[in-house]
């Protein structure tokens, strides 16, 4: 079970997997060389972060001719990615002023979209 636990952390531990599951947060399936150009990578190291992304049940392919469109392989996977996004943007401010102010406008939480709802400040 820790082994799991730590391979799967190490999936989401590489900068371009982690921006390649953000991109992919959004619910529609993206072209590996769209989701390369993304995570600012080349499309061959793309290509071994999807194929681990696949490997490890974050991901799902489709393929559509010779072009492959890769999307969120569940709801669980998009809610643990939104668990961790809340986990990261904790900051050192008090609770009460925290929960006084607004987010900033274009921030991530002051709007966003997830599988087909609204959330963020903008949802509530």
């Amino acid at each position: 079970m820790n082994d799991k636990l730590s391979s799967t952390a190490n999936l989401l531990g590489d900068p371009g997997r982690a921006a390649i599951l953000l991109r992919l947060m959004g619910g529609l399936a993206l072209p590996a060389g769209e989701l390369a150009m993304t995570a600012n990578v080349a499309p061959q190291t793309a290509s071994e972060h999807l194929a681990k992304l696949v490997e490890g049940r974050f991901l799902d392919v489709e393929r559509q001719g010779r072009h492959r469109y890769y999307r969120l392989a569940s709801a669980e996977v998009a809610d643990a990615i939104e668990a961790l996004l809340v986990l990261t943007a904790r900051s050192r401010v008090s609770d009460a002023a925290a929960a006084s102010s607004r987010p900033q406008v274009g921030s991530l939480g002051q709007a966003r979209t997830c599988y087909g709802h609204l959330a963020g400040w903008l949802g509530v």
